[in-house]
């Protein structure tokens, strides 16, 4: 099952904590972003609610739900679905900066800007993981070039379609642009150049500044591979 939460753009989630309930973060006061599924929800049956470790209500959905999403998406707006699920996840993630920060720095007691960037972003998507998001790997070797590649493994999108021949996870593509362009306050871009439903292993996007992201979604519509995409950029190749 997939764990979604969002607001009124990307998202289904309500910041309020159910008066009369044991939240995770009450129960185990000194764990943090290491949770299990048992640990990170509460569910509230006579209320017919779940909340999360940090307070926000959440829905579960099924796979029946993102294939219902997409294709109506697809019926409604055509080709352009890929661009309106990238610009509802890059608010969803420029919007989740924010909640984040806030959780964040009230759980470990010092600012972001503080804390070294791999263990903000464990902690930034260890729930994702636990919602059923997948689990990922950030290459940060390449990230004083401009750019950096999120994999993600057992993407909720990728693994609903199916093999379906081309790049599916916009979503995901605009979540990362969203986030990452508010913490480093800097406009970022995102483009999938691997995908599960072109019958990958795992999902890898590329990160980084407007010329880096253009450069690779030409190529990539010219028919470079990933392995030809990562080259060029690391050697420096961008359009000019």
């Amino acid at each position: 099952m997939l764990n979604m939460q969002a607001d009124t753009t990307a998202r289904l989630e309500l910041t309020l904590p159910m008066p009369g309930s044991s939240l995770p973060k009450q129960q185990y006061p000194q764990k943090h972003h290491h949770y299990r599924f048992e640990d990170f929800f509460a569910f509230q049956a006579k209320q017919g609610t779940i909340t999360d470790w940090n307070g926000a209500r959440n829905i579960f959905a099924g796979e029946d739900f993102i294939l219902a999403l997409i294709q109506g998406l697809e019926q409604e707006v055509g080709n352009a679905s890929s661009v309106l699920m990238y610009d509802l996840g890059k608010a969803w993630g420029q919007k989740d900066f924010g909640t984040f920060k806030q959780w964040f720095e009230t759980e470990y007691e010092f600012s972001i800007s503080e804390a070294q960037l791999p263990f903000v972003l464990e902690a930034w998507w260890w729930p994702f993981t636990t919602q059923g998001w997948g689990t990922w790997e950030v290459d940060l070797e390449e990230q004083a070039n401009g750019f950096l590649f999120i994999s993600i493994f057992d993407s909720a999108v990728a693994r609903t379609l199916g093999n379906v021949g081309k790049p599916v996870c916009h979503l995901y593509a605009g979540l990362f642009a969203g986030f990452f362009s508010q913490l480093v306050k800097q406009e970022l871009g995102c483009i999938e150049i691997q995908c599960y439903a072109m019958g990958e292993t795992y999902c890898k996007f590329l990160l980084g500044k407007k010329d880096r992201i253009d450069a690779a979604t030409f190529w990539q519509t010219e028919g470079a591979t990933v392995r030809d995409i990562e080259s060029r950029l690391q050697q420096g190749e961008y359009l000019k």
